[in-house]
């Protein structure tokens, strides 16, 4: 809502060295932003949006060194957009990531001229990084339903254009000879092992582990834990070698306070940061294959050879669909399938003795 001044809610007006009158965007909580572009203008407006819903001003001003209509301004304009302002922080990295380095490539391009042999022919030539350009391809639909929306196409050239269907397993998921590997190098009492122990027998992401503080731990003896990127609410048993490991660290004086990981310094991880730590710990475990997520896939892994169904092992780790936790139990039947088959003809055909 415009103040009486009649400018935007923050923006406020002053005269700097020079004497002459320019516009600041000032919040609690966001950068300081000096405007470039003349107030009532849409790069004006593009530049408080960003300030408002993302800071990333840097993006919306580079704007004003690229046509109207291109794809840099496109990106930009979608930036301010519910649909991208709306995402989780670490979302709207991963979407950041792929949309820079479009936007260095083919930027100062025309929306509207934009074929689709263009876009097959920017798909096709990143067919070394299949992932990569399936991402790519994503965000493409995105960008040109929104400039269906605004009038800037008539059509969308990404329609009907595949991507790669290369599946993979994603993160290696450890296996139990792994998992005893990394803790016979770091053994109960070190962070290393809270780490693990914490992602291993809880299920969670890291953006999860990292957050997980004494204050999450029950008298009854459960964790709560509120999943940040689906905020699915979670109690769980806190599992007994937890509790060990918990113990330990705080009998070593490892354990944090706020949290129950915390960095060198006493302050609580990131997300990326811890992800890079596990790194170290899993380079001197001799484990280059081993990350983070992988101990997540593995506690879901134990589950599904345990029996678990696919309730209970959403119950645990805060997975939305049966798809996405099928592999799991698909491979733990077939373990249990092949040992019951091969017991069943352990004694040899019938009439004949097993040799050995």
């Amino acid at each position: 809502m415009p103040k009486p001044s009649g400018l935007p809610t923050n923006v406020t007006e002053f005269k700097d060295r020079h004497g002459k009158w320019r516009l600041r965007f000032r919040a609690r909580g966001k950068p300081t932003h000096y405007f470039a572009a003349p107030i009532g203008s849409e790069a004006f407006r593009i530049e408080l949006d960003a300030c408002r819903n993302s800071g990333e001003v840097a993006q919306a001003r580079h704007t004003q060194r690229v046509p109207p209509g291109s794809i840099a301004a496109l990106v930009a304009l979608y930036r301010t957009t519910s649909a991208y302002t709306g995402l989780e922080p670490a979302s709207r990295k991963t979407y950041n990531a792929t949309l820079r380095r479009f936007v260095e490539a083919h930027g100062s391009k025309s929306v509207a001229t934009i074929e689709r042999k263009h876009i097959k022919a920017i798909i096709g030539g990143m067919s070394g990084t299949p992932q990569a350009a399936n991402k790519l391809l994503s965000k493409l639909r995105i960008l040109m339903a929104l400039a269906l929306d605004e009038g800037w196409r008539k059509d969308d050239p990404t329609q009907g254009i595949k991507g790669y269907n290369r599946k993979t397993e994603g993160h290696h998921t450890w296996s139990e000879a792994e998992i005893a590997t990394y803790e016979a190098r770091h053994p109960l009492g070190t962070k290393a092992r809270l780490a693990s122990d914490i992602l291993l027998y809880t299920g969670q992401r890291k953006s999860d582990g990292v957050r997980a503080g004494r204050q999450h731990l029950s008298a009854d003896g459960r964790i709560s834990v509120a999943q940040q990127k689906t905020k699915k609410r979670l109690s769980i048993p806190v599992h007994a070698r937890l509790r060990a490991s918990i113990a330990a660290a705080a009998a070593s004086g490892v354990l944090g306070e706020l949290t129950l990981l915390v960095t060198e310094y006493g302050k609580p991880f990131t997300a990326a940061g811890f992800g890079d730590r596990m790194r170290k710990w899993c380079d001197e475990a001799g484990l280059p294959q081993c990350t983070a997520h992988g101990l997540r896939k593995a506690a879901a892994r134990r589950l599904a050879e345990a029996g678990c169904t696919h309730e209970q092992i959403k119950a645990i780790t805060g997975h939305v669909t049966d798809a996405e936790v099928s592999r799991y139990v698909a491979a733990a039947n077939q373990l249990r399938l092949a040992d019951q088959a091969m017991e069943k003809i352990a004694e040899g055909p019938k009439g004949e003795r097993q040799i050995g």
